[in-house]
């Protein structure tokens, strides 16, 4: 089973949710860590083009994170590669850089191996608004407070948060943007959780943002923790309507209702 599972009474909310984390917390190594590795790698040798993006203004911070990622695992990478891929080999978790160029916070470098259904070749090199201009609700709810939050984050703050979804495919690289409804029976979904972190650099002064994916059969999640469908059919019938379709949860609550009766 995964080792999160962000749903609860409370109807579905678009928020930022962070909270703060522990240093000694900051990567979770697990069963699957040494295979999510190994697939990484092999990710990085095969579609590099597709998980893997770099700008000119990323490489102070990137040597800062290989550093500090480095000093965390307690390894080093000797592959003669781009100090941000280093450090992306050393972990499971997806890597990516943003830094304040001229008033505005840019994605300068990422190394995305497991992609929710977006392309990293759209997001290197644009602003923290423009990447998250898809998402239904970001620019009047969330955009202020996360420009905000990253210009006035601490050296020392590390904090961390989930995103959850819904999807008819256990692949852990979909890096094709398709909004259409997750379709198929229940029995063939899957409930799939990121982590995320975030820290400063504070030699650069840029912030590293993580991404560790997990994924269970919904089957599975059901039937270990009853009280996730309630909590998740409530999610999905109280989310906005651009929401559902953005998701591709058009039709999902009459499929989830029909499971759960």
């Amino acid at each position: 089973m995964i080792p999160y599972v962000p749903l609860d009474a409370r109807p579905f909310r678009l928020t930022m949710g962070l909270r703060p984390l522990e240093a000694d917390r900051w990567f979770e190594p697990d069963e699957t860590w040494d295979d999510q590795k190994a697939y990484k790698a092999r990710l990085i040798r095969e579609r590099r083009d597709d998980v893997v993006g770099l700008t000119e203004k990323c490489g102070v911070a990137a040597d800062e994170v290989l550093t500090a990622v480095s000093e965390w695992t307690g390894e080093t990478s000797a592959v003669d590669d781009h100090s941000l891929v280093r450090a992306a080999r050393l972990v499971a978790d997806d890597l990516c850089i943003m830094e304040n160029v001229d008033g505005e916070w840019l994605l300068t470098g990422a190394v995305v191996c497991f992609p929710s259904r977006w392309s990293l070749r759209d997001k290197v090199g644009t602003t923290l608004d423009a990447i998250h201009t898809p998402v239904p609700g970001y620019d009047a709810q969330l955009a202020k407070p996360t420009r905000d939050y990253f210009d006035r984050m601490g050296d020392a703050k590390l904090v961390w948060r989930l995103n959850w979804t819904l999807l008819d495919n256990a692949e852990l690289f979909q890096p094709v943007p398709n909004r259409r409804p997750v379709h198929g029976d229940p029995s063939n979904w899957y409930f799939r959780v990121e982590r995320q972190t975030l820290r400063r650099m504070p030699r650069s002064g840029a912030v590293l943002f993580t991404i560790r994916t997990y994924v269970t059969a919904l089957d599975a999640l059901l039937e270990s923790q009853p009280e996730a469908g309630p909590h998740m059919l409530h999610a999905i019938e109280s989310a906005p309507p651009e929401t559902l379709d953005y998701k591709g949860w058009r039709g999902v609550a009459d499929a989830l209702r029909g499971v759960l009766s």
